[in-house]
Protein backbone atom coordinates (compact mmCIF):
# COMPACT_ATOMS: atom_id res chain seq x y z
CA UNK A 1 0.00 0.00 0.00
CA UNK A 2 3.08 2.75 0.83
CA UNK A 3 3.54 3.31 -3.25
CA UNK A 4 -0.28 3.98 -3.83
CA UNK A 5 -0.08 6.38 -0.51
CA UNK A 6 3.11 8.16 -1.85
CA UNK A 7 1.56 9.13 -5.56
CA UNK A 8 -1.95 9.93 -4.00
CA UNK A 9 -0.28 12.34 -1.27
CA UNK A 10 0.89 14.91 -3.71
CA UNK A 11 -2.72 15.07 -5.42
CA UNK A 12 -4.63 15.32 -2.07
CA UNK A 13 -2.25 17.82 -1.16
CA UNK A 14 -2.34 19.66 -4.19
CA UNK A 15 -6.22 19.51 -4.15
CA UNK A 16 -6.24 21.55 -0.95
CA UNK A 17 -3.74 24.23 -1.69
CA UNK A 18 -6.22 24.92 -5.00
CA UNK A 19 -9.20 24.88 -2.48
CA UNK A 20 -6.82 27.52 -0.28
CA UNK A 21 -6.68 28.95 -2.65
CA UNK A 22 -9.95 29.66 -4.39
CA UNK A 23 -11.16 30.60 -1.05
CA UNK A 24 -9.01 33.33 -0.62
CA UNK A 25 -9.22 34.59 -3.99
CA UNK A 26 -12.96 34.93 -2.94
CA UNK A 27 -11.84 36.74 0.47
CA UNK A 28 -9.57 39.02 -1.65
CA UNK A 29 -12.62 40.28 -4.24
CA UNK A 30 -14.89 40.62 -1.41
CA UNK A 31 -12.01 43.76 0.18
CA UNK A 32 -11.85 44.81 -3.65
CA UNK A 33 -15.65 44.70 -3.70
CA UNK A 34 -16.29 46.67 -0.44
CA UNK A 35 -13.71 49.80 -0.90
CA UNK A 36 -14.05 50.37 -4.79
CA UNK A 37 -17.81 50.30 -3.97
CA UNK A 38 -18.68 51.54 -0.50
CA UNK A 39 -15.40 53.60 0.86
CA UNK A 40 -15.00 56.17 2.65
CA UNK A 41 -11.64 56.92 2.59
CA UNK A 42 -12.18 59.59 -0.29
CA UNK A 43 -14.67 61.49 1.64
CA UNK A 44 -12.30 61.29 4.71
CA UNK A 45 -9.64 62.51 2.72
CA UNK A 46 -11.60 65.78 1.64
CA UNK A 47 -12.64 66.55 5.53
CA UNK A 48 -8.80 66.22 6.25
CA UNK A 49 -7.90 68.25 3.83
CA UNK A 50 -10.29 70.23 3.21
CA UNK A 51 -11.48 71.58 7.07
CA UNK A 52 -8.33 70.88 9.04
CA UNK A 53 -5.59 71.56 5.49
CA UNK A 54 -1.79 71.10 6.62
CA UNK A 55 -0.83 69.71 10.47
CA UNK A 56 2.76 70.31 11.56
CA UNK A 57 3.14 68.74 14.90
CA UNK A 58 2.59 71.11 17.54
CA UNK A 59 0.24 73.22 15.73
CA UNK A 60 -3.55 73.94 16.34
CA UNK A 61 -4.45 71.94 13.42
CA UNK A 62 -2.36 68.81 14.18
CA UNK A 63 -4.14 69.11 17.80
CA UNK A 64 -8.13 69.48 15.64
CA UNK A 65 -6.34 66.52 13.30
CA UNK A 66 -6.27 64.22 16.72
CA UNK A 67 -10.08 64.58 17.29
CA UNK A 68 -10.79 63.92 13.58
CA UNK A 69 -8.93 60.74 13.57
CA UNK A 70 -10.26 59.66 17.07
CA UNK A 71 -13.80 60.22 15.73
CA UNK A 72 -13.15 58.38 11.85
CA UNK A 73 -11.74 55.43 14.10
CA UNK A 74 -15.15 54.73 16.08
CA UNK A 75 -17.24 55.53 12.88
CA UNK A 76 -15.35 52.94 11.38
CA UNK A 77 -16.15 50.20 13.58
CA UNK A 78 -13.21 50.68 16.25
CA UNK A 79 -13.48 48.39 19.18
CA UNK A 80 -11.64 50.77 20.93
CA UNK A 81 -9.84 53.71 20.24
CA UNK A 82 -7.01 55.76 22.34
CA UNK A 83 -4.73 58.80 22.18
CA UNK A 84 -0.70 57.55 22.71
CA UNK A 85 1.16 60.59 24.73
CA UNK A 86 4.33 61.63 22.64
CA UNK A 87 6.61 64.60 23.03
CA UNK A 88 7.27 66.54 19.67
CA UNK A 89 9.11 68.67 18.77
CA UNK A 90 7.91 72.25 17.40
CA UNK A 91 8.85 74.17 14.59
CA UNK A 92 7.24 77.49 13.88
CA UNK A 93 8.10 79.14 9.78
CA UNK A 94 6.49 82.87 10.23
CA UNK A 95 7.20 85.62 7.71
CA UNK A 96 9.93 84.71 5.36
CA UNK A 97 11.59 86.00 1.81
CA UNK A 98 14.29 85.78 -0.39
CA UNK A 99 15.96 88.36 -2.46
CA UNK A 100 18.36 88.86 -5.12
CA UNK A 101 20.63 91.23 -7.15
CA UNK A 102 22.99 91.69 -9.33
CA UNK A 103 25.52 94.53 -9.66
CA UNK A 104 23.58 96.26 -12.02
CA UNK A 105 19.95 95.05 -11.59
CA UNK A 106 16.99 95.49 -9.24
CA UNK A 107 15.93 93.30 -6.16
CA UNK A 108 13.82 90.34 -7.03
CA UNK A 109 12.10 87.86 -5.27
CA UNK A 110 12.24 84.19 -5.29
CA UNK A 111 9.55 81.69 -4.30
CA UNK A 112 11.11 79.91 -1.20
CA UNK A 113 10.39 77.68 1.95
CA UNK A 114 13.02 77.61 5.00
CA UNK A 115 13.63 74.03 5.78
CA UNK A 116 12.23 72.42 8.58
CA UNK A 117 13.75 72.60 12.15
CA UNK A 118 16.36 75.83 10.52
CA UNK A 119 16.42 78.82 12.42
CA UNK A 120 16.14 82.01 10.43
CA UNK A 121 17.59 85.25 10.35
CA UNK A 122 15.26 86.26 13.51
CA UNK A 123 13.24 88.53 11.02
CA UNK A 124 16.34 90.94 10.23
CA UNK A 125 17.90 91.07 6.70
CA UNK A 126 20.55 89.20 5.69
CA UNK A 127 22.43 90.13 2.81
CA UNK A 128 25.73 88.54 1.35
CA UNK A 129 26.89 87.46 -2.23
CA UNK A 130 25.93 84.07 -3.10
CA UNK A 131 27.99 81.28 -4.14
CA UNK A 132 27.55 78.28 -6.17
CA UNK A 133 28.78 74.58 -5.69
CA UNK A 134 27.11 71.75 -7.57
CA UNK A 135 28.54 68.77 -5.33
CA UNK A 136 29.81 68.22 -1.68
CA UNK A 137 33.25 67.71 -3.82
CA UNK A 138 33.07 71.47 -4.98
CA UNK A 139 32.09 72.50 -1.92
CA UNK A 140 35.27 70.59 0.00
CA UNK A 141 37.71 72.31 -2.43
CA UNK A 142 36.73 75.80 -0.99
CA UNK A 143 38.44 77.52 2.03
CA UNK A 144 37.24 79.01 4.71
CA UNK A 145 38.25 81.89 3.51
CA UNK A 146 36.49 80.87 -0.11
CA UNK A 147 32.77 80.74 2.11
CA UNK A 148 33.02 82.84 5.15
CA UNK A 149 30.31 85.88 5.21
CA UNK A 150 29.07 84.14 2.20
CA UNK A 151 25.70 82.28 1.15
CA UNK A 152 26.07 78.95 -0.33
CA UNK A 153 23.66 77.69 -3.24
CA UNK A 154 23.89 74.28 -3.85
CA UNK A 155 22.17 72.98 -7.08
CA UNK A 156 22.75 69.29 -7.33
CA UNK A 157 19.28 68.02 -8.99
CA UNK A 158 17.76 64.94 -8.96
CA UNK A 159 19.35 62.18 -10.61
CA UNK A 160 16.96 61.54 -13.55
CA UNK A 161 18.40 58.04 -14.79
CA UNK A 162 16.84 56.64 -11.66
CA UNK A 163 13.83 54.79 -12.45
CA UNK A 164 13.02 54.61 -8.95
CA UNK A 165 12.36 58.57 -7.98
CA UNK A 166 12.84 57.26 -3.98
CA UNK A 167 16.35 56.21 -5.20
CA UNK A 168 16.98 59.51 -6.23
CA UNK A 169 14.90 61.51 -3.16
CA UNK A 170 17.78 59.46 -1.31
CA UNK A 171 20.65 60.48 -3.21
CA UNK A 172 20.15 64.39 -3.29
CA UNK A 173 18.44 64.11 0.10
CA UNK A 174 21.91 64.65 1.93
CA UNK A 175 22.21 67.92 0.74
CA UNK A 176 19.09 69.16 2.41
CA UNK A 177 20.05 67.67 6.26
CA UNK A 178 23.60 68.19 6.26
CA UNK A 179 24.51 71.21 4.30
CA UNK A 180 23.88 74.12 6.98
CA UNK A 181 26.51 72.61 9.65
CA UNK A 182 29.30 72.18 7.08
CA UNK A 183 28.61 75.76 5.21
CA UNK A 184 28.68 77.12 9.42
CA UNK A 185 32.32 75.15 9.95
CA UNK A 186 33.98 77.29 7.11
CA UNK A 187 31.97 80.15 8.11
CA UNK A 188 29.48 80.85 5.83
CA UNK A 189 26.22 83.07 6.64
CA UNK A 190 23.32 80.46 5.27
CA UNK A 191 22.44 77.79 2.79
CA UNK A 192 20.15 77.95 -0.16
CA UNK A 193 19.79 74.31 -2.01
CA UNK A 194 17.92 73.32 -5.24
CA UNK A 195 14.38 71.35 -4.00
CA UNK A 196 14.42 67.67 -4.13
CA UNK A 197 12.07 67.85 -6.94
CA UNK A 198 11.66 65.44 -9.76
CA UNK A 199 9.69 68.24 -11.60
CA UNK A 200 11.65 71.50 -13.46
CA UNK A 201 8.68 73.90 -12.25
CA UNK A 202 9.64 76.64 -9.58
CA UNK A 203 7.59 75.13 -7.02
CA UNK A 204 9.79 74.78 -3.57
CA UNK A 205 9.86 71.59 -1.27
CA UNK A 206 10.43 72.12 2.86
CA UNK A 207 11.54 68.87 4.39
CA UNK A 208 13.71 68.25 7.69
CA UNK A 209 17.15 69.33 7.89
CA UNK A 210 19.48 69.04 11.07
CA UNK A 211 22.50 70.72 12.93
CA UNK A 212 25.69 69.06 13.96
CA UNK A 213 25.81 70.05 17.78
CA UNK A 214 27.82 72.84 18.57
CA UNK A 215 28.10 74.12 15.46
CA UNK A 216 26.40 77.84 14.54
CA UNK A 217 22.94 77.19 13.56
CA UNK A 218 22.44 79.07 10.15
CA UNK A 219 19.22 79.63 8.44
CA UNK A 220 18.70 76.98 5.50
CA UNK A 221 16.10 77.44 2.48
CA UNK A 222 14.96 75.81 -0.50
CA UNK A 223 14.08 77.37 -4.29
CA UNK A 224 11.76 75.25 -7.19
CA UNK A 225 14.57 73.77 -9.55
CA UNK A 226 13.46 76.30 -12.71
CA UNK A 227 14.72 79.52 -10.10
CA UNK A 228 18.14 77.14 -9.25
CA UNK A 229 19.18 76.77 -12.68
CA UNK A 230 18.33 80.68 -13.37
CA UNK A 231 20.58 81.64 -10.52
CA UNK A 232 23.16 78.74 -11.84
CA UNK A 233 23.43 80.25 -14.98
CA UNK A 234 23.55 83.85 -13.89
CA UNK A 235 25.95 83.35 -11.61
CA UNK A 236 28.62 81.96 -14.20
CA UNK A 237 29.05 85.40 -15.67
CA UNK A 238 28.22 88.35 -13.03
CA UNK A 239 28.02 88.39 -8.66
CA UNK A 240 24.51 87.99 -7.20
CA UNK A 241 23.38 89.44 -3.80
CA UNK A 242 21.06 87.79 -1.76
CA UNK A 243 18.79 89.50 0.61
CA UNK A 244 17.13 86.56 3.31
CA UNK A 245 14.74 87.59 6.22
CA UNK A 246 13.18 84.40 8.10
CA UNK A 247 11.18 84.81 11.58
CA UNK A 248 11.30 80.04 11.33
CA UNK A 249 12.88 78.42 14.69
CA UNK A 250 12.14 75.87 17.49
CA UNK A 251 9.84 76.14 20.51
CA UNK A 252 9.85 73.81 23.23
CA UNK A 253 8.65 70.17 22.84
CA UNK A 254 5.19 70.41 23.72
CA UNK A 255 3.26 67.05 24.84
CA UNK A 256 0.43 65.37 22.23
CA UNK A 257 -0.66 62.61 20.73
CA UNK A 258 -0.79 59.71 18.26
CA UNK A 259 -4.51 58.35 17.59
CA UNK A 260 -5.07 54.22 17.60
CA UNK A 261 -7.88 52.19 17.30
CA UNK A 262 -8.17 48.24 17.07
CA UNK A 263 -10.72 45.68 15.97
CA UNK A 264 -9.86 42.67 18.52
CA UNK A 265 -8.53 39.52 17.33
CA UNK A 266 -10.85 36.51 17.84
CA UNK A 267 -7.86 33.71 18.80
CA UNK A 268 -5.26 36.04 20.24
CA UNK A 269 -4.22 39.56 21.30
CA UNK A 270 -0.86 39.65 18.45
CA UNK A 271 -1.32 42.64 16.98
CA UNK A 272 -0.90 43.44 13.31
CA UNK A 273 -0.30 47.04 12.56
CA UNK A 274 -1.63 49.36 10.03
CA UNK A 275 -0.77 53.18 9.63
CA UNK A 276 0.31 56.70 8.68
CA UNK A 277 1.57 59.50 9.74
CA UNK A 278 -0.93 62.17 10.44
CA UNK A 279 1.02 65.17 11.10
CA UNK A 280 2.49 66.93 7.50
CA UNK A 281 4.28 70.06 6.44
CA UNK A 282 2.58 73.30 7.36
CA UNK A 283 2.64 74.45 3.22
CA UNK A 284 -0.40 72.66 1.05
CA UNK A 285 -2.52 70.12 2.86
CA UNK A 286 -0.72 67.34 3.34
CA UNK A 287 -3.09 65.41 1.10
CA UNK A 288 -0.39 62.61 -0.30
CA UNK A 289 1.91 63.15 2.41
CA UNK A 290 0.16 61.27 4.26
CA UNK A 291 -3.53 61.89 4.34
CA UNK A 292 -4.03 59.14 2.12
CA UNK A 293 -2.25 56.48 4.31
CA UNK A 294 -4.66 57.25 7.27
CA UNK A 295 -7.54 57.08 5.52
CA UNK A 296 -6.58 53.80 3.81
CA UNK A 297 -5.88 52.75 7.02
CA UNK A 298 -9.71 53.47 8.59
CA UNK A 299 -10.80 52.38 5.58
CA UNK A 300 -8.98 49.07 5.97
CA UNK A 301 -10.44 48.53 9.76
CA UNK A 302 -13.72 49.77 8.62
CA UNK A 303 -13.89 46.72 5.45
CA UNK A 304 -12.71 43.61 7.84
CA UNK A 305 -15.76 44.91 10.00
CA UNK A 306 -18.42 45.69 7.68
CA UNK A 307 -17.44 42.02 5.93
CA UNK A 308 -17.25 40.45 9.12
CA UNK A 309 -13.94 38.68 8.25
CA UNK A 310 -13.61 37.31 11.96
CA UNK A 311 -9.74 38.35 12.33
CA UNK A 312 -7.60 35.75 14.25
CA UNK A 313 -5.07 38.88 15.74
CA UNK A 314 -5.71 42.10 17.08
CA UNK A 315 -5.95 45.05 14.00
CA UNK A 316 -4.31 48.50 14.74
CA UNK A 317 -4.53 51.11 12.79
CA UNK A 318 -2.11 53.95 14.20
CA UNK A 319 -1.93 57.54 13.25
CA UNK A 320 1.57 58.13 14.16
CA UNK A 321 2.14 61.76 15.14
CA UNK A 322 5.23 63.43 14.21
CA UNK A 323 6.69 61.79 11.24
CA UNK A 324 7.72 64.82 9.13
CA UNK A 325 10.51 66.48 11.71
CA UNK A 326 10.96 63.66 14.47
CA UNK A 327 9.68 60.35 14.11
CA UNK A 328 8.77 60.98 17.65
CA UNK A 329 5.46 58.97 17.48
CA UNK A 330 6.99 55.81 15.91
CA UNK A 331 9.94 55.86 18.83
CA UNK A 332 7.40 56.24 21.25
CA UNK A 333 4.57 53.33 19.75
CA UNK A 334 7.41 50.86 20.05
CA UNK A 335 8.76 52.03 23.41
CA UNK A 336 5.12 51.55 24.71
CA UNK A 337 4.77 48.00 22.67
CA UNK A 338 7.89 47.04 24.62
CA UNK A 339 6.85 48.27 28.08
CA UNK A 340 3.48 45.99 27.85
CA UNK A 341 5.11 43.36 26.08
CA UNK A 342 3.32 43.38 23.18
CA UNK A 343 3.15 40.76 20.80
CA UNK A 344 3.32 42.26 17.02
CA UNK A 345 3.09 40.00 13.85
CA UNK A 346 3.25 42.83 11.47
CA UNK A 347 3.36 46.69 10.43
CA UNK A 348 2.86 48.44 7.47
CA UNK A 349 2.75 51.56 6.88
CA UNK A 350 1.52 53.66 3.54
CA UNK A 351 3.08 56.88 3.17
CA UNK A 352 3.90 56.88 -0.77
CA UNK A 353 1.48 59.05 -1.75
CA UNK A 354 -2.68 57.56 -3.08
CA UNK A 355 -0.90 56.44 -6.11
CA UNK A 356 -1.42 53.51 -8.20
CA UNK A 357 -0.18 50.47 -5.90
CA UNK A 358 2.75 48.26 -7.63
CA UNK A 359 4.18 46.02 -4.83
CA UNK A 360 5.17 46.43 -1.06
CA UNK A 361 8.44 46.88 0.52
CA UNK A 362 9.34 43.96 3.29
CA UNK A 363 11.84 44.55 5.57
CA UNK A 364 11.85 41.05 7.34
CA UNK A 365 13.89 37.81 7.76
CA UNK A 366 13.96 36.10 4.46
CA UNK A 367 11.62 33.11 5.55
CA UNK A 368 8.45 35.64 5.79
CA UNK A 369 9.59 37.62 2.56
CA UNK A 370 9.41 34.52 0.52
CA UNK A 371 6.19 33.64 2.02
CA UNK A 372 4.70 36.74 0.67
CA UNK A 373 5.93 35.92 -2.15
CA UNK A 374 4.77 32.38 -2.92
CA UNK A 375 1.10 34.64 -2.64
CA UNK A 376 2.10 36.82 -5.53
CA UNK A 377 -0.75 35.38 -7.63
CA UNK A 378 -3.06 36.30 -5.59
CA UNK A 379 -2.52 39.74 -5.63
CA UNK A 380 -1.19 39.87 -9.63
CA UNK A 381 -4.73 40.02 -10.75
CA UNK A 382 -4.94 43.77 -8.82
CA UNK A 383 -1.92 45.03 -10.16
CA UNK A 384 0.03 43.97 -6.98
CA UNK A 385 3.41 42.77 -8.87
CA UNK A 386 6.69 43.71 -6.89
CA UNK A 387 7.88 42.21 -3.72
CA UNK A 388 11.56 42.96 -4.50
CA UNK A 389 11.94 45.98 -2.20
CA UNK A 390 13.56 45.55 1.39
CA UNK A 391 12.59 48.40 3.36
CA UNK A 392 9.92 49.99 5.39
CA UNK A 393 7.72 52.47 6.58
CA UNK A 394 9.48 55.30 8.73
CA UNK A 395 7.05 55.14 11.58
CA UNK A 396 7.06 51.21 11.77
CA UNK A 397 10.81 50.78 11.38
CA UNK A 398 11.43 51.64 14.73
CA UNK A 399 9.36 48.25 15.95
CA UNK A 400 12.75 46.31 13.96
CA UNK A 401 14.47 46.56 17.09
CA UNK A 402 11.42 44.10 18.44
CA UNK A 403 12.38 41.80 15.95
CA UNK A 404 8.63 42.24 14.12
CA UNK A 405 8.54 42.21 10.44
CA UNK A 406 7.82 45.73 8.77
CA UNK A 407 6.54 47.08 5.08
CA UNK A 408 5.78 49.96 3.53
CA UNK A 409 2.66 49.91 0.69
CA UNK A 410 4.76 50.62 -2.77
CA UNK A 411 2.96 52.64 -5.18
CA UNK A 412 3.83 54.51 -8.49
CA UNK A 413 6.71 56.92 -7.96
CA UNK A 414 6.78 58.88 -10.70
CA UNK A 415 4.33 62.20 -9.42
CA UNK A 416 5.50 61.64 -6.18
CA UNK A 417 8.35 64.06 -5.61
CA UNK A 418 6.37 66.45 -7.97
CA UNK A 419 4.01 67.33 -5.03
CA UNK A 420 6.25 66.16 -1.54
CA UNK A 421 6.42 68.58 0.90
CA UNK A 422 4.88 71.43 -1.27
CA UNK A 423 1.93 74.01 -1.03
CA UNK A 424 1.09 71.66 -4.20
CA UNK A 425 0.38 68.62 -1.72
CA UNK A 426 -3.48 69.14 -2.05
CA UNK A 427 -6.48 66.79 -2.36
CA UNK A 428 -7.13 67.37 -5.94
CA UNK A 429 -3.87 65.50 -6.84
CA UNK A 430 -5.16 62.52 -5.10
CA UNK A 431 -6.88 59.90 -7.62
CA UNK A 432 -9.80 58.57 -6.02
CA UNK A 433 -9.36 55.05 -7.56
CA UNK A 434 -5.80 54.79 -6.95
CA UNK A 435 -6.12 55.84 -3.84
CA UNK A 436 -8.60 53.40 -3.10
CA UNK A 437 -6.58 50.04 -5.04
CA UNK A 438 -3.68 51.01 -2.34
CA UNK A 439 -5.84 50.17 0.55
CA UNK A 440 -7.32 47.11 -1.14
CA UNK A 441 -3.73 45.51 -1.49
CA UNK A 442 -2.98 46.10 2.17
CA UNK A 443 -6.08 44.95 3.45
CA UNK A 444 -5.81 42.22 1.15
CA UNK A 445 -2.41 41.68 2.53
CA UNK A 446 -3.12 42.26 6.63
CA UNK A 447 -5.78 39.16 5.60
CA UNK A 448 -3.26 36.94 4.37
CA UNK A 449 -0.85 37.27 7.13
CA UNK A 450 -4.16 37.22 9.82
CA UNK A 451 -4.84 34.04 8.45
CA UNK A 452 -1.33 32.40 7.80
CA UNK A 453 0.65 33.92 11.16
Amino acid sequence: MKKPLIKILPLLLGGILFAQNKQDSIQFKRISDEILINEQAYSNLYDLTKNIGHRLSGSESYEKATKWAFDKLKEAGADKVWYQEVMVPVWVRGKESLQIKTAKGQWKKLNMLSLGNSEGTKGQDLTAEIILVKSFDEFNKLSEADVKGKIVFFNYPFNQTFISTGQAYGDAGKYRSTTASLVAKKGGKAVIIRSLSSSFDDVPHTGMMRYQEGIEKIPAVAIGPKSADELEKTLKSEKILAKLNSNCTMKPDKLSHSVIGEITGKKDQSVIVVGGHLDSWDVGEGASDDGTGIVQSIEILRTFKKLNLQNNHTIRVVCFANEENGVKGGKKYKEEAQKNNEKHLFAIESDGGGFTPRGFGLDMKEGKRRQIQSWASLFFPYGIYDFTKTYSGTDVEPLNELDVPTAELVPDSQRYFDIHHTAEDTFEKVNRREMLLGAVAMGQLIYMIDKNW
